[in-house]
């Protein structure tokens, strides 16, 4: 019997640990309040039947994958045991085959719930007085274990995705941070490989003017010192580029981020050559807006606009959330202060319960 050992493990918080709780046991002891079925023959077996399937259903999710087919197949034999006695038991195969959903591959889970159901309704066939009791049996059994299986099923889909998500954006950071130490390595090999060589050089030349001409030797030793002022402030430069991944980079992080959490990210992005400090300030924004949005927002669906115009370059976020976000929180400061400091500006629309929208100016060319 095929089961989920060989498929790569998912978060069980993704998954409803059951379709169906211990309350829905009272559907096994329903039919006994009707004369056929009262007596105490079937009280007892009832009662027996739940008995032992109530440490089943707790320790499902504590086994490994045989053992969870091995129960899938023992709550299934509980029914079958008890329908004779009472017709109840059929709530029990309704379990069985939420189970088999959960710890069974798609295809097993599906062939295993046709056998499950054929086998019960030939049980009901053959032990029921009347031929229409034991059709609408196994038609309700049915139609109730579809649901269970096709919710179960889409839970996993949907947690299999998730994980598959997460798997991405761990590669997708990897990737960028790999590149980003390459841009690093080459920048600085290219700022400072020169600049050192010019310090060494005239270092050299000073000291062999030194003893025969001091005013081409102090000469030299003054350009010494612009020459590692103005590297020193290249470096500084080359840092604060450091932080940000750039924005296309941001655009794609934002996405995959968004799709984990079951929110939409529709962009329009012009072809716009933006420098390398607006750049930065609209990349840091960015990634800000998307922080809240999925921490707070509640929103399903995300739009990002570049556009680029005689007035400058403008980022537009906006989402279907519930809004009303503080206009002065520390986030928004901080935006502010980063815009400000390029000469930008940031507009805050977030009436509450009609979502929030950030328009980021960047400074006119």
């Amino acid at each position: 019997m095929a089961t989920n050992a060989h498929q790569p493990p998912i978060d069980d918080r993704d998954i409803h640990r059951t379709p169906f709780g211990l309350a829905y046991l009272v559907f096994v002891f329903l039919p006994l309040i009707f004369p056929p079925q009262r007596t105490a023959s079937a009280a007892l077996a009832s009662l027996l039947a739940a008995a032992l399937f109530i440490p089943l259903y707790l320790r499902f999710h504590k086994l490994d994958p045989r053992r969870q087919a091995a129960s899938t197949m023992a709550t299934a034999l509980l029914g079958y045991a008890l329908i004779p006695f009472n017709g109840g038991g059929n709530t029990f195969i309704i379990y069985a085959l939420a189970m088999a959903a959960q710890c069974m591959a798609v295809r097993t889970a599906i062939v295993l719930a046709v056998l499950l159901v054929a086998v019960m309704g030939a049980e009901f066939w053959l032990i029921m007085p009347g031929q229409m009791y034991a059709l609408w049996s196994v038609v309700v059994v049915a139609v109730i274990g579809t649901l269970a299986i096709a919710n179960i099923l889409y839970l996993r889909a949907r947690a299999w995705r998730n994980a598959e998500l997460r798997l991405t954006q761990d590669e997708v950071r990897r990737l960028a941070a790999v590149a980003e130490r390459e841009r690093i390595g080459r920048d600085l090999h290219d700022l400072l490989g020169h600049t050192l060589s010019v310090v060494a050089l005239k270092s050299e030349l000073a000291g062999k003017l030194l003893d025969h001409d001091p005013a081409a030797a102090r000469s030299q030793i003054r350009e010494v010192e612009d020459v590692a002022r103005h590297a020193l402030a290249q470096v500084r430069e080359a840092v604060a580029g450091i932080r940000a991944t750039g924005l296309p980079a941001e655009l794609a992080a934002a996405r995959l981020a968004l799709l984990s959490a079951d929110v939409r990210l529709d962009q329009r992005v012009a072809p716009v050559t933006l420098d390398s400090q607006v750049e930065l300030a609209f990349t840091m924004a960015l990634r800000e807006a998307v922080t809240n949005i999925i921490r707070h927002a509640s929103a399903r669906r995300v739009e990002v606009e570049l556009t680029a115009d005689d007035c400058g370059t403008r980022l537009l976020i906006a989402d279907d959330g519930r809004g009303g976000i503080a206009r002065h929180g520390n986030g928004l400061a901080g935006m502010r202060e980063r815009l400000l400091a390029i000469g930008g500006e940031l507009e805050v629309d977030s009436p509450p319960g009609a979502g929030t929208r950030l328009a980021i100016r960047g400074p006119k060319p």
